[in-house]
């Protein structure tokens, strides 16, 4: 719900701010005193364009300024809310703030945090539906027409109609791989190629896993192998030696020593000799072992060489080492797999694809079948109101039709009949007014007038509108190109509408204003700073709401007659609302 709305510097608006209680509240003021800036303002709220020629003329910015109190039952809400990092007032409430400089620059602002205009827009989004004339034209495209009645058939639909959509995406996916196959023959031959000639030369080598790390270290030893086998032996004859001067028995020598001296002193070193003795020993073996390992001669060292030379031809062309050359040579034999067999390759694509088509035709025949249902339960309900508007014996006709089957690429059977698989369904929705019974129905985009375009977006959105969805519903001149009594059923429906939502009413007629919970006024007045016009909003008791009643009638003003007759209006108006 929208509780509090400030504007400075917009249009005429030198600085307004407004409380807006639950119901039905309706803005009313001369004409060019601004009420078109309230809902200006609250678009710019909703993220919409911010035009810097809506600056007020001499002042530097702009500013919107609305306080809405968050529905805790509403995850979505609370989701924006913390992805963003706003702040929570302790009252339940966010603060949202947009401001538009003269320049053209704009900021968005989100309980204290810097927003983009996107995020204020998808969080005002989910509480606020702005309805102005140009609303009410875009109920005449076809796309508008199919989202209500959708809208109308509920969560079951909208469950199909995801559905449908992802399987949709999924067929198409398969088609654009089946076309790049087949488009693509010339490239996958030049690629077979390559990758066949790459695992021929691989397999011609035959490398083995880490034979290159290996072959190195051989080939290092074998370069100085007979500097190598001379230090080894005398390292091990010292060791170990025969001669009688080895280490080894060097160590035996002075074990025996220490163990047979008479100073206990000299006896603690036998433990560290016999430790000594033990390392060393093993360094003999060791040294024993190394010797056997190497090759008798070097007559092997220029195969090896050719060898090494062999697998560094396949480290420069296929990965940084060998382990990884033998994994690219695997992972070529699995893509040749799927090459060298193309129309094995497509047949199969073909097959998941004609499953996917399937699938998609049952989930579009759902859709159609719910939307068919939902059609005539729409149209029924809201004729009921336009009865109630005023509109004699019009009616509204909602038809759901399959669409003709012009694209034989995303064709499909939907009850037997060819269709396409559009985006959004296989359907063509249509509204259609009847203007009176036994008349055929024609598009409204042909045939309805702006008056009766207002009655029919309104009727949509009294039947439309669920008992537990709340939110901030503004109508901007709905009551355009209407009178009489459709313009005292337009506000009878919109306090009913009031019941479930907060309404903000911008109009012009009295029969309208007069069901308002609330009505502010508008007011204009020259003369201000540099003699700009001014104007300001005001709230009004019921004895200003006369007034203002008997202004709008026939600029009857605080006369007697002008006053009575608006005095009968309002409390007509309060003992309808009061019946219902």
């Amino acid at each position: 719900m929208l509780e509090e709305l400030s504007i400075t510097g917009l249009g005429v608006l030198e600085s307004a701010a407004a409380g807006f209680p639950p119901g039905f509240t309706v803005l009313t003021g001369e004409t060019g005193a601004g009420k078109t800036m309230i809902v200006t303002s609250l678009r710019l709220l909703s993220g919409g364009r911010a035009d810097a020629g809506r600056v007020r003329m001499g002042d530097e910015k702009a500013v919107v300024e609305g306080r809405f109190r968050i529905p805790g039952e509403r995850p979505e809400i609370v989701s924006i809310l913390e992805d963003s990092g706003a702040q929570l007032d302790d009252d339940d409430t966010v603060i949202a703030v947009r401001t538009v400089s003269a320049d053209g620059r704009s900021r968005a602002y989100l309980g204290g945090r810097s927003v983009p205009a996107g995020v204020l827009g998808r969080l005002t989004g989910e509480l606020l539906a702005v309805h102005g004339q140009n609303d009410q034209l875009r109920l005449i495209r076809p796309e508008q027409q199919r989202a209500a009645l959708d809208r109308f058939a509920g969560p079951a639909a909208t469950t199909a109609l995801q559905r449908y959509r992802s399987a949709r995406s999924r067929w198409v996916a398969l088609l654009d791989e089946v076309d790049a196959r087949r488009a693509d023959s010339r490239e996958l031959a030049q690629e077979a190629d390559r990758l066949r000639f790459g695992v021929d030369e691989i397999d011609a080598v035959a490398p083995l896993p880490g034979e290159d790390a290996d072959l190195a270290a051989t080939i290092r030893r074998m370069t100085d192998l007979e500097d190598i086998r001379t230090s080894a032996a005398q390292a091990q004859s010292l060791v170990s030696g025969a001669d009688g001067t080895s280490v080894v028995d060097a160590l035996g020598t002075v074990r025996s020593l220490v163990e047979s001296a008479s100073d206990q002193a000299l006896r603690d070193f036998a433990a560290r000799v016999e430790e000594a003795l033990t390392v060393v020993t093993d360094i003999g073996a060791e040294l024993t072992a190394y010797l056997g390992t190497l090759p008798d001669d070097a007559a092997d060292l220029d195969a090896l060489l050719t060898r090494q030379a062999e697998l560094k031809t396949l480290t420069r062309k296929y990965a940084p080492d060998i382990d990884g050359v033998i994994a690219w040579r695997d992972e070529a034999r699995r893509r040749l797999a799927v090459i060298d067999d193309p129309e094995g390759a497509i047949d199969e694509l073909e097959k998941q694809a004609e499953l996917a088509r399937e699938e998609v035709a049952g989930l579009a025949a759902t859709v159609h079948d719910l939307r068919s249902r939902a059609a005539a339960s729409l149209a029924k309900q809201v004729s009921t109101e336009l009865t109630g508007l005023a509109m004699g014996g019009s009616s509204l006709d909602v038809s759901v039709t399959l669409l003709d089957p012009d694209d034989d690429r995303l064709r499909i059977e939907v009850d037997g009949r060819g269709t396409t698989a559009a985006a959004d369904g296989a359907d063509r929705v249509e509204f259609g007014l009847v203007a009176h019974r036994g008349a055929r129905p024609l598009p409204i985009a042909k045939s309805a007038s702006g008056g009766e375009l207002s009655r029919v977006m309104l009727a949509l959105e009294v039947v439309l509108a669920t008992p537990d969805e709340g939110g901030v519903m503004v109508f901007d001149e709905v009551d355009a190109g209407v009178g009489g009594s459709a313009a005292v059923q337009i506000g009878a429906r919109l306090a009913r509408l009031a019941r479930r939502h907060q309404v903000i009413v911008v109009t012009h007629l009295p029969q309208v204003a007069a069901f308002a919970d609330n009505h502010l006024v508008i007011g204009k007045s020259g003369g201000g700073v540099e003699g700009r016009q001014t104007s300001t909003l005001t709230a009004l008791d019921r004895d200003a709401r006369i007034a203002e009643l008997a202004r709008m009638l026939a600029g009857l003003g605080d006369s007697e007659t002008g006053r009575a007759h608006a005095e009968e209006l309002l409390t007509t108006a309060e003992r309808e609302r009061a019946q219902e």
